[in-house]
């Protein structure tokens, strides 16, 4: 067992991951993996956010394929052991991992950490290999090429966070394009190799075609099938760990569905559902629903395009946090295009990142823990202008709506219509309720707000569901060219409140009143016009 070649640490990653409550099995991955292996020369990329679960599925195809332990005391319980050639598999290869972000002298400069990951393997090589006739001085291609013709042998690379060298201070455009060309001297054109799988978040970066690892395929979140259902956790398995959950947790405060708002929302290619798997084991784990995505560089990053309106990608911006999608042409994002220029470019780096899921040729803000980290950026640069603002009185037109005052309530609407001239025509009810969504930004703060829903015999516009003890509630209904007193009535007619009242009974949450909101516009005097009536509960 060396360093990276046949490392026992793959072994005890995976072992570790095995033994968590919340542990899921993506083993049959292998199966698709294993005819690669079988082929020979095969090179895939599969690329996804981060928190997705790259590392974990990296460190389990290491701890599967490695000749340099016996991880069947793993393997035998999982999925992968009812294969016809899982025996034929288990431990019997050479593999050399490299977790990219967590090797040695990572952060002593470029040239020096590539030197160091190759005096490495040279290192294990002469170690699994004495009987071989090595030549100093060789490149670390060569001496895998003079053992694969002496000994017949192959390997197995596996390659995680394979980008991370681009997010480093010290790395010029030189070092970016040298080690592109270092990647593709050891896996390209060469006998050695049975399979690289290498993961990352960004997709490869492009150079000319002698330099290129141009044979590796690539498989994103936003436009490729394959393989999406073993990166992120499906709608059949969160409803297994919420079982196991409930089996283990004395006092579960968490429900099914909150699982559903704060953590689902992206979706494969084929509009299969997907949930962010880290936030989801964090909440179970801690029996605690909040916001478990930390704020990394390269939301910075993001973040300063949408301050600065570059590529008018603020007006974007503010339309998906008022809930609504919209269209953008998912490019590939290449690994040294920090320098985005167009609006395409940064609404695809967001997809990239996991800022926003891309479906139907649309991009959205896919659940509240993202929604929430748009909200604060809004909320927080005052250069966002117009977008600050009605966030800004976001928190005027929720006390006003309580205190029942109409006035107030009517007035931020006109400054929101007025001011939102340019994002919105009000040509139907869908763009007043993205105004209205935006007006009610800091609702969020304590209430589940849900749009658009199945409520009583028809659908309701929002309602609000509060997340404290005896919180008022709010059901708001939107009209345009008809009044607030039959927005209100519809939401009599309908039944909505049966709706509130039902998910407030199943969270056995004892609520106060129930606030009927209608809210109307006049296409004629370009008015609004609200009117709250009370139910006491």
């Amino acid at each position: 067992m060396g360093y990276y070649l046949n490392s026992s640490k793959v072994f005890s990653l995976y072992e570790s991951e095995v033994k968590k409550p919340y542990f899921v099995d993506k083993t049959e991955i292998l199966n698709e993996l294993i005819p690669l292996v079988e082929q020979g020369n095969n090179h895939i990329c599969i690329t996804r956010p981060r928190r997705f679960g790259k590392s974990v599925m990296a460190s389990m195809i290491g701890a599967f394929f490695s000749r340099g332990f016996d991880s069947s005391s793993i393997f035998d319980s999982l999925k992968i052991a009812s294969a016809a050639n899982y025996r034929e598999h288990l431990n019997q290869h050479n593999v050399i991992y490299i977790n990219f972000i967590k090797s040695a002298n990572m952060n002593s400069g470029y040239k020096e950490f590539i030197k160091s990951i190759e005096r490495f393997i040279v290192r294990d090589l002469r170690k699994c290999f004495p009987d071989v006739d090595y030549w100093d001085g060789l490149s670390l291609p060569d001496y895998l090429g003079i053992i694969h013709e002496e000994t017949n042998e192959v390997f197995l690379f596996v390659f995680d966070e394979w980008d991370c060298i681009f997010h480093k201070d010290y790395t010029t455009d030189e070092d970016r394009k040298d080690f592109i060309n270092w990647l593709a001297a050891l896996t390209k054109d060469t006998g050695y190799v049975s399979l690289s799988y290498m993961t990352g978040v960004l997709p490869i970066a492009k150079y000319s075609s002698g330099s290129t690892i141009n044979n590796f395929f690539e498989y994103t979140m936003a436009t490729d099938d394959l393989y999406s259902e073993y990166f992120g956790f499906t709608d059949a398995e969160v409803n297994e760990l919420y079982l196991r959950y409930q089996a283990r947790t004395p006092n579960c405060l968490i429900e099914r569905e909150d699982l559903r708002y704060w953590y689902d929302g992206y979706h494969t290619p084929s509009s299969d559902r997907m949930y962010n798997p880290r936030s989801v084991v964090e909440a179970l784990t801690r029996n605690q629903i909040r916001s478990y995505w930390k704020a990394t560089g390269s939301y910075s990053e993001i973040s300063t395009y949408i301050i600065n309106d570059w590529a008018d990608v603020k007006k974007d911006v503010a339309l998906m946090v008022a809930g609504e999608a919209v269209k953008a042409d998912v490019e590939e994002f290449a690994a040294t295009a920090m320098n985005l220029s167009t609006r395409n470019e940064i609404l695809s780096a967001m997809v990239v990142y996991g800022f926003l899921n891309y479906e139907d040729g649309k991009v959205h803000i896919p659940n509240k823990e993202l929604m929430d980290e748009f909200a604060k950026t809004i909320r927080r640069e005052k250069n966002l202008g117009y977008i600050f603002q009605l966030a800004d009185a976001s928190e005027r037109m929720l006390q006003a709506t309580l205190k029942g005052d109409t006035n107030t309530m009517e007035e931020i609407l006109q400054y929101a219509h007025d001011t939102e001239t340019p994002l919105l025509d009000y040509n139907n009810e869908t763009e007043l309720t993205a105004i209205v969504n935006l007006v009610y930004l800091s609702a969020r703060d304590n209430y589940y707000v849900e749009r658009e829903n199945k409520a009583g015999q028809g659908y309701v516009d929002f309602i609000f569901y509060p997340e404290k003890q005896g919180d008022d509630g709010i059901i708001l209904e939107l009209k345009v060219d008809d009044t607030p007193e039959s927005a209100i009535q519809q939401i009599k007619d309908r039944k909505y409140t049966l709706k509130f009242q039902g998910k407030m009974a199943e969270k056995k949450r004892h609520t106060g009143r129930i606030l009927m909101v209608g809210i109307g516009y006049s296409k004629k005097d370009k008015k609004h016009h609200c009117k709250i009536e009370i139910l006491e509960s």
